[in-house]
């Protein structure tokens, strides 16, 4: 099985820069060891549905040790099925692109 989790998290208290915050989410997305996409606006993680889930709460705890009010953006993609998800579902995209 596998599981897509799309998401962004950032305080909303800590006025217009936040970067600094989006890279304290992003080290312990790295640091699950499990495969993901950074981009400008959210962050694609695949795994086991309680392994995803766990690093965005990982990540909220890690905001919230100072931050008074964080924003959580989340969308999951559950299927039964094999992994590779995260990047076949692109490359299907490119690969119709290549053919028109």
């Amino acid at each position: 099985m596998s599981t897509i989790v799309d998401f962004s998290i950032f305080p909303l208290d800590k006025g217009e820069s936040l970067s600094a915050y989006v890279a304290r989410a992003i080290r312990i997305v790295r640091e699950s060891g499990l495969p993901y996409v950074f981009s400008p606006m959210s962050t694609s993680i695949e795994g086991d549905w309680d392994e995803v889930l766990a690093v965005v709460t990982r990540c909220k705890e890690e905001l919230e040790k100072d931050c008074g009010r964080i924003h959580v953006a989340l969308r999951i993609d559950w299927r039964s099925g094999p992994a590779g998800r995260l990047t076949a579902k692109t490359q299907a995209v490119e690969e119709k692109l290549h053919q028109e």
